[in-house]
């Protein structure tokens, strides 16, 4: 089994670090929170204090060494920090990673990378990249640095919207009004399906790849979100019917064929 560390240890980084703990993967991991480490301990998860900004803070050495995949799970930070410069973070990095044995790295991205249009098209990996926001364009940088560098392998994983657990983007929209895009396609992604690419890509040995984790399913945004409020008993979402709604669907085919992972239910 392969030795993997695991930058980031958040909603997504700690049930994964725990999954493949389970399934005998020698696991080291991060955090920037002190009051965290205590929890990663004695779950059995070897956690490390690692910070990276301009500099980075914390036994990165430690944490590297003897790694055999880096699994990068670290999202831009711009919504509490407008300046953050994500992409610098992982040119930081890059150097860091390419001292130690490290074979293959794992980014998490996200389908921001590819722009939105009135036509609904059908996103694969062969669609030339567009970011419109910020945080698309740092993440999409941050992954062609990380492709150039000839001392590791990448794949690159861009995930549509996450949810699971306690998180679903309904408790943040319902009741809201005037919410755009009501006949756009949702490109959604559970925690499950997200745990389970990666540990497909670990299994098949699937590198130098981009892969988009999405949801094969695609109702509107209007049919989905109400439909999901009224299961849950909240208030509808009121959306603003005014305006030609713009999107995009991401296809999933390539983590279908080449992975060989079926999705769950949306």
């Amino acid at each position: 089994m392969p030795k993997i560390s695991i930058l980031g240890c958040g909603w997504l980084g700690l049930p994964l670090a725990k999954s493949l703990l389970s399934k005998n993967h020698s696991i080291k991991t991060s955090t920037t929170s002190p009051e965290k480490m205590e929890k990663l301990e004695n779950l059995g998860l070897n956690p490390f204090l690692i910070s990276i900004s301009d500099v980075i803070e914390g036994d990165i050495s430690g944490f590297l060494n003897d790694t055999e995949i880096l699994i990068v799970d670290i999202p831009p930070n711009l919504r509490t920090n407008e300046n953050d410069d994500f992409t610098a973070k992982i040119k930081n990095l890059i150097p860091e990673i390419e001292k130690f044995s490290i074979l293959k790295v794992l980014y998490v991205s996200a389908t921001s990378v590819y722009d939105d249009d009135e036509s609904f098209s059908i996103i694969t990996e062969e669609t030339p990249e567009n970011p419109v926001t910020e945080s698309g364009k740092q993440l999409l940088n941050a992954e062609k640095a990380l492709f150039e560098s000839k001392k590791f392998q990448t794949t690159s994983l861009r995930f549509g919207g996450l949810y699971g657990e306690e998180r679903h983007p309904i408790y943040y929209l319902s009741g809201k009004t005037g919410i755009a895009n009501p006949e756009a396609p949702i490109n959604l992604i559970g925690l499950y399906d997200c745990i389970g690419i990666i540990e497909k890509i670990i299994e098949k040995d699937a590198w130098n790849q981009v892969f988009n984790g999405v949801n094969p399913q695609h109702p509107s945004r209007k049919d989905y979100y109400n439909g999901k409020a009224s299961s849950l008993g909240l208030p509808l979402v009121g959306f603003d019917e005014s305006k030609i709604s713009v999107g995009k669907i991401i296809d999933n085919k390539k983590v279908e064929k080449i992975l060989d992972y079926k999705y769950g239910e949306l």
